[in-house]
């Protein structure tokens, strides 16, 4: 009979945990390759900056795997270790004897992962969205989308590269963060593609300028969801740390509501 009554117990919290809103950090962070604005190599100060915030979900850009000028290390894993999360990388294009693509770190568990490889004219840079999949505390699937965008002042690329991300992506019916270093403003043509089927959070904060570090003149860097009504947002910082990148940091913490 005790061992019946606790059975009974234990499937009333099981299923009583689904179902439920779960309070998730996020961040978008452009590592530059591992160097800092002064030109050394810290993924302690990288690292560093992670804890400081305590994020559940980390978007990075400019990520090297094994390069020579990454000293033969392996980020993602590096700063994964120092920050105590788990980590995937997804490679844009082979790089410096190594590679150079995106990473997501996560304190929640990771149940999916896919390299979508992003459409680029023949001499440009190739780019990847790294498109993830966490099971939350509560028991919720979320889609977690970490990308960069090319940097050419011509749109060309970037356009095309919003344009797949919405068709193959958007109509998703995950709940799905789509986050990263865009390399356009929020009332650019490339953000007005992507806000076919995502949206920026409507707060002044959000429409901050994330580039250059030292004296941002350009929002770059950006925080998006699809279904609207089921985010509520309870913070959104843009931290200009001005060391550890020449992008600043975003952070949003922000509330998932599955009803």
């Amino acid at each position: 009979m005790k061992i019946k009554l606790l059975l009974l117990i234990s499937i009333f919290f099981v299923l009583n945990s689904f179902g439920q809103a779960d309070t998730l950090r996020i961040m978008s962070f452009n590592i530059l390759h591992g160097a800092t604005t002064k030109g050394d190599f810290n993924l302690d100060t990288i690292a560093g900056v992670i804890n400081y915030y305590k994020p559940d979900l980390v978007a990075l850009q400019e990520v090297d795997f094994k390069t020579n000028r990454a000293k033969k290390y392996d980020l993602p894993t590096e700063i994964g270790i120092r920050t105590k999360m788990a980590s995937i990388f997804a490679r844009a294009m082979y790089y410096d004897d190594g590679e150079y693509g995106e990473a997501v770190l996560s304190n929640l568990t990771f149940i999916g992962s896919e390299n979508v490889q992003l459409p680029h004219q023949p001499n440009s840079e190739p780019r990847a969205a790294l498109v993830t999949k966490v099971k939350t505390k509560n028991g919720n699937t979320i889609q977690f989308i970490g990308t960069h965008l090319d940097h050419l002042k011509v749109n060309t690329d970037r356009l095309m590269q919003a344009k797949a991300i919405a068709k193959s992506l958007g109509q998703s019916n995950i709940p799905t963060l789509l986050v990263g270093d865009l390399n356009d403003g929020a009332e650019s043509e490339t953000l007005r593609i992507l806000y076919e089927h995502f949206q920026k959070p409507k707060i002044p904060a959000a429409n901050l300028n994330t580039w250059p570090a030292d004296n941002p003149r350009v929002s770059l860097d950006h925080i998006l969801f699809n279904m609207p009504n089921r985010w509520e947002v309870l913070d959104y910082k843009v931290v200009c740390e001005n060391y550890a990148s020449d992008h600043c940091i975003v952070v949003a913490t922000l509330v998932y509501h599955p009803k």
